[in-house]
């Protein structure tokens, strides 16, 4: 007896090793998120400098963030000197950090000679319009040979920062626009034009507003800038663990407990990230391995968080610093613009909650032990103040007082609060790496805001956005729902590998005219844009948040990327109920059509998502499955007619499935018995 219960021990601790050796096994070192980021994520694969270099290094950036905020605060430069200043120390620290190769070694502690050099000829080029400003506003368009060299050169050193740091695909777009712009005159038909010189193309970027230091930089250098660093400071006061543990004990025993923390946690810190990828990094590498231990399978488990992180570009009140482009370029006040973006976040986030729930159920996935759910209260209690930062931030822009002193104020409630508590207290050397973090995390954003207006510029030069408008709707035959299709594919492959601010601007630039020459209203065209070009983050081929999650779960890239778009359908409904009915962005709406519009694309949407994943109380054959679809997709079409029908549809199988499930448990509970 005695000699059994050792042998019973003996397996016990076998067992119980295995399991904490299968659990250390799914769990993501340090290392591996920095190679996870640096390969999906261009703005993370950075030179890694030690000793005095990386002192040198880091006083650089805190210098560039404390310049920064002084000409946003104190000092005031005419706009032009402004916004080529500010680009060119971006361009010169982008040549320091960012090797020519993406896969260079990254602890070389050195920087070549030619990146020196290019450092200094890029920020001489732009310093270069910011110098010679009057002389060249005295020259009215009269450019001399040195001032398009200069021009010529800085255009060049740019597009290379912007390989360097976010990549070739809005390259490839940017490319694309310029010999367009070029080779005009050999185009027939009505894309055709006189053509442009490259002289004419290079000066028109270069030294107007329409171009390079247009309006995507003017307001990434401001606005943007300064919600980025206040990002920065906010993550260092532990904000990111804390919607983490809220999510848990909101969710955490739930059914799919661990996918459902993941979609609430995501949700949250999107706010404050502004990169897909970097949220799918940053909570993933703990909610992955999480939903994994509890039964999903990898590529469900990693296709969660790469939709729910991508979501979180379109969850107000920052929506990943695109809002405030749209408030610029549109006209419309931001405070209209968050609210507006109130509710289709929530449908869009609703969605991927009933896809997991439906997902937990097929499978029978239960939620975390009690013992690893923190008490709500308890952490509300001990950890409130994390929240006012936001929360005088929302305030202050809602009652009319700027972006940029709304963003100062809340850095500053940031720090006051972080110091409540001595687990969230910043040191001297915490509030130094905001500093440096705020600069780091913007020479991407900013690059990307340059390139993006040299799109802009284009546009405006050849007149193309029109045209492009023109020929969708010609191809659509008119048809509304069709012309909509044509511009979300459109937004998709412009979107794909983008930044989600110069993703807007592509999108304002070149398909959101489309759906505005459809009567549709300015905000509801430029959010339906704006959504299909964030969702072009999961939508394979160029699905970098949902690759990023897969080499986090070790699962198959593509299958990832299917399975993220699946559980992001919401994001290719919810646009479409709104540019047809704009009172689900509470344009021109009474309440009673606001509840109205929400409950119906609710209902659709558990249609549609029921559908897709084949499962509501029971598995569905092909005909229900069709069924649930089709009226998911009436309640699309704004109107009593496809309303009452697509309810009806959805009622029917939820009620033909609920009595199937019932059958199926009797049935199953006889069997136990006669057993």
């Amino acid at each position: 007896m005695k000699k059994s219960n050792e042998t019973n021990a003996f397996h016990d601790d076998a067992l119980e090793q295995k399991v904490a050796a299968e659990e250390n096994m799914e769990q993501i070192s340090a290392e591996e998120v920095n190679e996870i980021m640096a390969k999906y994520d261009r703005e993370s694969a950075v030179r890694i400098f030690s000793g005095n270099k990386a002192l040198l290094v880091k006083l650089m950036l805190i210098a560039f963030t404390i310049f920064a905020v002084a000409i946003n605060t104190v000092v005031h430069l005419n706009a032009q000197v402004h916004r080529t200043t500010f680009i060119a120390l971006v361009l010169f620290l982008a040549y320091l950090l960012y090797p020519a190769k993406k896969d260079a070694p990254k602890n070389t502690n050195k920087v070549p000679l030619y990146d020196i050099i290019l450092a200094f000829a890029s920020a001489g080029s732009f310093l270069y319009m910011g110098i010679n400003y009057e002389q060249l506003v005295a020259q009215a368009g009269n450019y001399t040979q040195i001032d398009v060299a200069v021009a010529l050169v800085a255009i060049v050193l740019l597009f290379e920062a912007c390989r360097r740091v976010v990549g070739t695909p809005i390259l490839v777009v940017v490319g694309c626009f310029i010999a367009y712009a070029y080779f005009g005159n050999m185009i027939p038909g009505t894309f055709g034009h006189r053509g442009f010189t490259i002289q004419r193309i290079a000066t028109h970027l270069y030294f107007t507003t329409e171009g390079i230091i247009g309006t995507p930089l003017a307001v990434c250098s401001t606005f943007i800038f300064l919600f980025i660093l206040f990002g920065a400071f906010l993550e260092r006061t532990g904000v990111g663990q804390f919607f983490i543990d809220i999510a848990n004990s909101i969710a955490g025993k739930a059914t799919g407990g661990p996918a459902k923390v993941a979609v609430i946690s995501s949700a949250l810190q999107g706010m404050i990230t502004g990169s897909s990828v970097a949220n799918t990094v940053g909570s993933g590498s703990f909610t992955i391995p999480m939903m994994k231990r509890m039964g999903y399978r990898p590529e469900f488990a990693a296709a969660v968080e790469a939709a729910a992180s991508t979501g979180g570009q379109i969850m107000p009140p920052i929506m990943g610093a695109a809002a405030f482009l749209m408030a610029e370029m549109t006209g419309i006040p931001y405070s209209n613009i968050v609210i507006a973006a109130v509710i289709p976040a929530f449908l869009y986030f609703s969605g991927i909650m009933i896809m997991v729930h439906l997902e937990a159920k097929r499978y029978g996935l239960k939620g975390l032990p009690p013992e690893e759910i923190p008490n709500f209260f308890k952490l509300m209690f001990n950890y409130w103040y994390l929240l006012l930062p936001l929360i005088v931030l929302v305030t202050m822009m809602m009652t009319g007082y700027t972006p940029a002193r709304s963003a100062l104020v809340a850095i500053v409630v940031a720090i006051v609060v972080s110091m409540f508590r001595k687990e969230t207290r910043m040191s001297p050397q915490t509030f130094l790496d905001a500093l440096e973090g705020g600069a780091r995390n913007i020479i991407g954003v900013a690059i990307a805001c340059s390139v993006a207006g040299c799109i802009v510029g284009i546009v405006t030069l050849t007149g193309i956005g029109l045209k492009l408008a023109g020929g969708l709707l010609s191809l659509s035959g008119g048809n509304v729902l069709l012309a909509l299709f044509f511009t979300m594919i459109a937004s998709i492959v412009l979107g794909m590998g983008v930044p989600t601010t110069a993703n807007y601007v592509i999108m304002a630039t070149i398909t959101a005219p489309v759906v505005l020459k459809l009567g549709i209203d300015l905000l509801p065209a430029h959010m339906f844009v704006f959504y299909f070009g964030i969702v072009a983050d999961i939508t394979p081929p160029v699905a970098l948040a949902a690759y990023a999650g897969s080499a986090i779960a070790r699962s198959n890239p593509l299958k990832t990327g299917v399975q993220a778009t699946k559980l992001a359908i919401a994001a290719f409904l919810i646009p479409y109920v709104f540019a047809l009915n704009p009172s689900l962005l509470l344009v021109g709406s009474t309440p009673l059509q606001v509840v109205s519009v929400t409950i119906t694309a609710f209902i659709g949407m558990f249609g549609v998502a029921s559908a897709v994943e084949g499962y509501l109380f029971a598995n569905m054959n092909p005909i229900i499955r069709i069924i649930a679809l089709a009226g998911g997709m009436m309640l699309i079409i704004p109107g009593t007619a496809t309303d009452i029908a697509g309810i009806s549809l959805v009622a029917l199988v939820f009620a033909f499935q609920k009595i199937r499930s019932k059958k199926a448990n009797s049935a199953n509970s006889c069997g136990n018995c006669n057993v």
